[in-house]
């Protein structure tokens, strides 16, 4: 993952001790580094006390921030003393930066309060603030109003903001492939194209004949086509699998590749139900579950919003997500549930799995029509759900997320499945049914639905309900 890079702001007010700043950076600095984040700011030397307090400062700040805009994620405005408000706001605003923004501020120490060690940070903070929304610019506050940099709660704030960052980041400008038609049964992924493409997100298609086409064209001996299958059997165990099918499978796989690389794609969802079986002879899941666990979600059925939802986790977390079904209760427990698919889930999301057929559609075009699936249940622990869905009849793109944890509750199925826990569940099923949502849902072993409700609400302006 493409390391997280945040443009710093070190805020100053000239009646203050300026040594305030000087340790204050230092401080700052030390507690990205530990956080994983990497800093843009001004040299030392370049402005007073290497802080930003001027007009002409903001000048010197926004023009380095503008001449690292392609690696600025988000930015940090961290306030070693009260700070100058307007600075800070005109910096943003002449950096021509729209990206996430942080208000940090400091503490003060009760037994420090006389001027030549006194912040006012706390006071500060507010005035920054009201600064930033006048100038129309979204920002993000720590847990605490003020907090120091060495405090573990600040580590938690740099790394839900960090998360936030790489959300915003990833979405702005992606491409994500849809392969072949919405499968007819299936109305619940249908989505609008064009309020995606309005919120930075491009869909770019693909007719099942054309990749069938390209595959015919495809021999066995070809390099890319056995570089493939060797991918294939190092990445899950293919015991009894004809090898006839595993063939098809790397031809199936190169040719996506090709597809993905031509046209600059980070996902795709597939069609598979069930041309690809019927005409093709073996269901994509193996492939799909390959590209899934390097970061590059693929979803079936073509549920494009399904697939935004983990590729959104993907990029808060850096682990990969799977796309599942709500799928059934877990006996009598109201907060507990199975969720399940036939399947195509990342390996790392499995305790053990294994290549299989896929025994739903077997039974319509015949088992050896649907080898390929990876099969297995779901490591215990917590994870991180999300929902995102285009409201087309309202005008918007909207969803839900929360967190619960895979249990280890016994359960004898097939597929790659897990019994979750949800607090409160009943009532989310409740919001679910009631605001007509899919039964497609994108989970990754994290816990990251602060950070992804954020990102999603404050800046994609999308609405995005979190469950708690």
């Amino acid at each position: 993952m493409k390391p997280t890079k945040l443009g710093v702001i070190i805020g100053n007010r000239g009646f203050f001790p300026g040594e305030l700043c000087v340790r204050g950076r230092e401080r700052i600095l030390r507690a990205l580094q530990q956080a994983g984040l990497e800093a843009v700011l001004v040299p030392a030397e370049a402005t007073r006390h290497g802080a930003i307090e001027s007009l002409a400062e903001a000048r010197i700040c926004a023009e380095l921030f503008r001449k690292h805009r392609d690696e600025i994620d988000g930015i940090l405005v961290t306030l070693p003393n009260f700070g100058d408000e307007r600075a800070v706001a005109n910096t943003i605003r002449f950096s021509g930066l729209n990206v996430p923004v942080l208000v940090h501020a400091f503490n003060d120490d009760p037994k420090l309060m006389l001027m030549g060690n006194r912040r006012d940070s706390f006071c500060g903070k507010m005035s920054v603030c009201n600064n930033l929304r006048q100038y129309g610019i979204k920002y993000s506050l720590t847990d605490r109003h003020t907090v120091d940099p060495e405090d573990a709660l600040f580590q938690q704030d740099l790394k839900r903001f960090g998360a936030v960052c790489r959300i915003v980041r990833a979405l702005r400008g992606a491409r994500v492939g849809m392969i072949g038609a919405r499968p007819a049964a299936f109305n619940t992924v249908r989505y609008s194209e064009k309020l995606l493409e309005q919120a930075g997100i491009t869909v770019e298609t693909l007719d099942l004949s054309e990749l069938l086409g390209w595959i015919n064209r495809m021999n066995d001996t070809d390099a890319p086509v056995k570089a493939k299958l060797e991918a294939i059997r190092a990445y899950t165990q293919t015991a009894g699998i004809p090898e006839k099918s595993l063939f098809k499978m790397a031809k199936l796989g190169v040719a996506i590749d090709k597809w993905m690389t031509d046209n600059q794609l980070v996902a795709t969802a597939i069609q598979c139900w069930t041309a690809l079986e019927e005409f093709y002879g073996v269901v994509p899941c193996t492939l799909m579950s390959m590209m899934s666990n390097k970061l590059m979600p693929s979803a079936c059925e073509t549920d494009i919003a399904g697939l935004l939802g983990m590729y959104i986790l993907d990029a808060a977390t850096g682990q990969p997500a799977a796309l599942l079904d709500w799928n059934n209760n877990y006996g009598t427990d109201p907060n507990k549930g199975v969720v399940f698919h036939c399947s195509n889930l990342p390996k790392d999301i499995f305790t053990t799995q294994k290549m299989d057929f896929q025994e739903i559609i077997a039974g319509t075009v015949g088992k050896d029509n649907t080898y390929g699936t990876i099969v297995g249940r779901i490591k215990p622990g917590p994870f991180t759900f999300l929902r995102i869905s285009t409201d087309d009849l309202n005008g918007k793109i909207a969803g839900y997320c929360g967190q619960g944890r895979f249990t280890d509750d016994k359960l004898d199925t097939f597929g790659g499945y897990g019994v979750i826990e949800v607090p409160n569940f009943q009532a989310l099923l409740a919001y679910i049914c009631e605001h007509g949502f899919e039964h497609h849902v994108a989970a990754n072993l994290s816990e990251c639905a602060d950070a992804v409700a954020e990102a999603l609400n404050k800046y994609m302006g999308w609405c995005v309900y979190h469950h708690r």
